[in-house]
Parts: C-alpha cells; structure tokens; sequence
C-alpha cells in the first residue's frame, strides 16, 4: 500500500484536495474577475423595457391592494355577522335566565298563597 501512495504523490500535478492559500486566493479572484465581466457584458434594458415593466409592476400593485382591501371588507362582515350572533345569543341567554328566575318567583309565590291558605284554614278550624 505505501508503494500506492508513493505512486499517486508523484503522479499528481497539483493537490486539489488541499490547495494553498495562494491557489484559493488567485481563483477567488479569477472567479470575481469572471462575474464582473459577466453582468458588463449584460445587454442593458432600454428604456422602454423599463417603462413597461414599471407599469406591469405598478398594476399588480394596485390589483394586490384592490385584494387586499376587499379580504379586510369581508373579514369585517364577517366579524360584525360573529358579533351580533354573539349579541343575540347573549340576549336570549339574558331573556331566558329572566324568565326561568320569574318562574321560580311564580312558583314561591305560589307556595306562599298555598301555605299562607293552609294557615288560615287551621285557624280557622280552631276558632
């Protein structure tokens, strides 16, 4: 196996597995050199382009705000229907628990009557 490596070492050109600090720092800079010359041999957008896409831009814009001002009207129906369900039922809570404490003021005063009659007709046996 030694004979192997021995052998690679002397095959290979260049260690790529662990270039130098000066092999990364040339290639960084090819590499820089290579993007800069990409974007200024871009083709520049004319004026034109520009314009029209400012204007398809500008478009979408309003048709996003149009949406989003019609997703917060309906959020808002919704949310004022949720609250005046929430009203009613709170009111038919309200009328219900009024009418069950009548009930049972109904039914005292009834027991009252009842039992106030029983007194008087003992009394009255009495006499």
């Amino acid at each position: 196996m030694p004979a192997l490596h021995r052998l690679r070492d002397q095959i290979s050109l260049k260690n790529y597995a662990n270039p130098s600090f000066v092999d990364r720092n040339k290639n960084a800079a090819e590499a820089k050199k290579k993007l800069l010359e990409k974007f200024k041999n871009a083709p520049k957008p004319d004026e034109a382009t520009l314009a029209a896409r400012r204007a398809e831009q500008e478009l979408a814009d309003k048709a996003r705000e149009a949406r989003r001002i019609e997703r917060e009207r309906v959020k808002a129906e919704t949310q004022a229907r949720k609250e005046a369900e929430l009203a009613q039922q709170a009111e038919a809570a309200l009328i219900a628990e009024r009418e069950a404490a009548d009930a049972l003021v109904a039914e005292a005063a009834a027991k009252k009557a009842a039992r106030d009659e029983r007194y008087a007709a003992r009394k009255a046996r009495k006499r």
